[in-house]
Parts: structure tokens; sequence; C-alpha cells
């Protein structure tokens, strides 16, 4: 496994659903500022083992910019996700660059907006539970995948990894589907609640996605 390819795919996801937030128009600029540190968090060391990464930086940069135009905003973050995904596809596993990217993409974007709504709770949570059906379905691809290109079975000497595997992803797809159906009752609490198993789900996830991959 590739640490600036995994980067970029997680680079890629968060830039995807900024990209998604911004177009629903439903936060201020505060949000897509925040997306766009959190993307050049991972893109950046993504691109210090990735030349062609720079470009995804900048385009996200561009998004931060633009915040206060939401369409154009974007329009510049879904282009900063297509640069980061190409990369990742690349430097490793195109099929598991796409799903990876739906996957922590989903999860990620899950728990930074539903912290959002401790500032402004007023949001739609319709958002939050389109948002989770992504990341549910980017959790069982992803795994999907890795198990067919050699994550499942694995050799003896691996089987420690193996395990530690199926144990991360199985919860992540749980978790993740416990925020749907916490969304679904009223309240503010059930959006601090939802918001908490985010926050695990992303835990779980990343050690998923990284544990899958070592084993690929």
């Amino acid at each position: 496994m590739d640490p600036s390819s995994f980067l970029a795919v997680w680079a890629a996801g968060v830039a995807a659903g900024a990209a998604l937030v911004a177009y629903w128009r439903i936060v201020g600029p505060g949000y897509m500022w925040l997306s766009s540190g959190a993307v050049l968090l991972f893109g950046i060391p993504a691109a210090l083992g990735a030349e062609a990464a720079w470009v995804g930086c900048a385009l996200i940069v561009a998004s931060g910019l633009l915040a206060r135009r939401p369409i154009t905003a974007a329009v510049a973050a879904a282009a900063a996700a297509a640069v980061f995904v190409t990369v990742a596809a690349v430097e490793g596993t195109p099929v598991l660059a796409v799903t990876g990217a739906f996957f922590l993409g989903g999860v990620t974007t899950e728990m930074m907006l539903g912290h959002w709504y401790l500032v402004d709770p007023r949001l739609p949570r319709s958002a939050l539970r389109t948002l989770a059906l992504i990341g549910v379905a980017g959790a069982v691809a992803d795994t999907a995948v890795a198990g067919v290109l050699g994550a499942i079975p694995w050799p003896t000497v691996d089987a420690v990894m193996g395990w530690a595997f199926l144990v991360l992803a199985a919860p992540t797809s749980l978790l993740i589907t416990a925020v749907w159906f916490a969304l679904r009752e009223r309240g503010y609490a059930a959006v601090m609640a939802a918001t908490g198993l985010s926050y695990l789900a992303l835990l779980t996830a990343i050690g998923a996605a990284v544990l899958g991959r070592a084993l690929v």
C-alpha cells in the first residue's frame, strides 16, 4: 500500500463530499473553508509522493476562495476530487481508488457536516441521511472489492490483520446504518447521537480501509 495513494483517495472523497454539500447550498462559506482545509491535510502529503496531486490541491484552494459562490465552489471541489482519484488510481488500484473515495469521503463528510449542525441546528437532516447512505454503500463496496482482490482469504501469516480487517469493516457499516436510523428520531439529541456515531464510524473506517489495502 502506497501512503500517497491512500491519502489521495481520502482527499478525493472529502473533496467530492464538499462539492456535494456546496451544491446543496445548505451551509455558509465557513463549512467550505473547513472542508478545503481538510482536503489539503490529506492532499499535500499525497502530493509529496505524487506531484500530480498538487493540481488537486490548487483546485481545492480555489474552491475555498470561491466559497461565497456555492455552485462555482462545487465545480472546483469536484474537479479536485477527480484529480485526486486519478492520482490514486495511477499510484494504486483503480477500483479501490473509486470505492475508497466513496467510503472515506461519505463517512468523513457525514462526520464533518454532523458537527456543523451544532453551529446551525436548522440545517435539513436529509443531507446527513444521504451522506449516510453513501457511506454505507462505499463501505460495502470497498470491503467487497478488497476481499475479491486478495484481502480475503489471507495467508496464515496475515491472519491477525485479516481478522482485524473484518472486525473493523463490519462495525463501520453498522455504525453508519445506525446514523441513518438515529436521524429518523425527532429532537436535536438525535442529531447529536448521529454525529457521535459517525465519529466512531470514521475511526473504524480508517482502520478497515488501511488494513484492506495492506492485505491486497
